[in-house]
């Protein structure tokens, strides 16, 4: 990008690579300091000289926006001299006629403020401030006003946030990075990494700043520093531990390989509703100790981030059922349901639970104390002394496992977890939690001090 004394902005080799993807979606960054945004603003650039051209670049809120609009101010006003920023509007119109949109969507309601209008290009900036309803709204808005344009997505964002989970599991998990992924049906996708190492711009006007992300918690350092995805501030359970190498053990992990459960153990069926959203079945055996292992899920999810399969209740009802019946650990076992309480109401009709009792499911009213149900997974993932939990979960429960490490904490109610999320397992397995309380378990004794013999009598010299 150029102007008559001069370039405006280069891209830095990492953020070349990014600019340069054909794939239809792409996010970039996964650490603090890439230069994200930077090449979010200026890849909305690249069509300006079409008139048709609309672009379209969002934050969740609209203050956060505001160090964009200062940027773009910087930027493209040398670029585009006769280029016009509209307060209003918020909107830059470019001497062809193309113009760029800045905007936000607090809610997920805010997307209908898009609805009837196309942009060519679409970027979230911060993806993981987004849910994916709100994300794969946008792509119905993201088609051609004209010829000759090319209409794609791009996204920057650090590990963390709301929709931490399901930028995970769009971009980081199917493939490694730089490769891209392609399934049927779908356009393809890349994931393009960016630490703060390849921002040599940034590191050479503020040297310190590599000291300042060393300071941060273990946590957040790990996410904005590494850009772990595994790591994040905000997560709720981080002392959630899935060890392979521990699994035959039992130590030091609440994942385990799965084991035939003794026939005397008592079985417990989780159970949160969904229909749009997922509903969420978890089936849970109990030792002599009240020690508990998830043994079994049923995730009632189209296989999109938290979109529900939209199976009536007789239908899973009778899903259970098979399950129950044909499952070596479940089969001819006395099962004690308990469930949301949500699924006894009677609006029009009958109850959910009424409609499922006719496949012979039953359930009993749930404790919804969602504090108290979060303290008691805190209870139950503890370790004591010698590495044993109170709560185990068998491997082959994959989606709780993929669910539970990323939920996050409320904004609002800083307590809680944030039902925003994918929490639906999580939901059903508190209800079973809250059916069998502990009290909170005291802290590992330290181990006892043996004063070194060699030490002895040094202080009566």
């Amino acid at each position: 990008m150029e102007q008559s004394n001069g370039p405006v902005w280069s891209p830095q080799p990492r953020q070349a690579i990014f600019m340069s993807r054909p794939e239809y979606e792409a996010l970039y960054g996964g650490a603090a300091g890439g230069g994200k945004s930077d090449a979010l603003l200026m890849e909305a650039l690249r069509q300006v000289h079409i008139p048709h051209y609309r672009g379209l670049i969002l934050r969740k809120t609209f203050p956060q926006l505001t160090e964009l609009i200062d940027r773009s101010r910087e930027v493209y006003g040398r670029a585009f001299p006769s280029a016009r920023y509209n307060d209003s509007k918020h909107c830059w119109t470019f001497p062809s006629g193309a113009k760029i949109y800045f905007g936000s969507m607090q809610y997920t309601k805010d997307r209908i403020n898009y609805q009837g209008k196309r942009f060519d290009y679409i970027a979230f900036d911060e993806l993981t401030h987004f849910t994916w309803d709100e994300y794969s709204y946008m792509f119905s808005r993201n088609r051609p006003g004209g010829p000759g344009t090319r209409c794609y997505i791009r996204a920057a964002t650090n590990p963390g946030g709301i929709g931490h989970g399901w930028v995970k599991q769009r971009f980081i998990d199917p493939a490694p990075p730089m490769m891209t992924i392609r399934r049927p049906g779908e356009k393809p996708r890349i994931f393009v990494p960016a630490r703060v190492y390849d921002n040599h711009i940034l590191l050479n006007n503020d040297p310190t700043y590599l000291d300042s992300m060393q300071m941060l918690p273990e946590a957040e350092r790990k996410a904005l520093l590494e850009g772990s995805w595994d790591s994040f501030s905000g997560q709720v359970f981080t002392e959630f531990t899935d060890d392979p190498e521990h699994y035959y053990d039992r130590r030091w992990t609440h994942v385990i390989d799965p084991f035939d459960v003794p026939a005397h153990w008592r079985i417990y069926r989780g159970f949160d509703w969904g229909y749009a959203k997922p509903f969420a079945v978890t089936w849970t055996a109990a030792d002599e100790k009240g020690r508990l292992y998830m043994i079994k899920e049923l995730y009632g999810w189209n296989g999109n981030v938290d979109t529900g399969c939209m199976m009536e209740p007789l239908a899973v009802a009778a899903k259970i059922k098979e399950i129950e019946t044909q499952d070596p650990l479940l089969r001819g076992k006395v099962i004690n349901g308990v469930a949301d309480p949500a699924i006894f109401q009677k609006t029009t009709g009958q109850s959910i639970a009424e409609i499922m009792e006719k496949e012979r499911v039953y359930f009993t009213s749930g404790d919804n104390s969602r504090l108290s149900g979060k303290m008691q997974y805190h209870y139950r993932l503890r370790f004591n002394e010698d590495g044993i939990p109170m709560m185990y979960v068998f491997s082959n429960c994959v989606q709780f496992i993929r669910t539970f490490r990323e939920l996050t904490y409320d904004e609002k109610h800083v307590e809680d977890v944030n039902t925003k999320g994918e929490d639906h397992l999580y939901d059903a397995q508190r209800y079973v939690l809250m059916e069998n309380p502990i009290t909170a378990p005291l802290p590992a004794k330290p181990k006892p001090f043996r004063p070194d013999p060699l030490d002895l009598g040094l202080n009566r010299r």
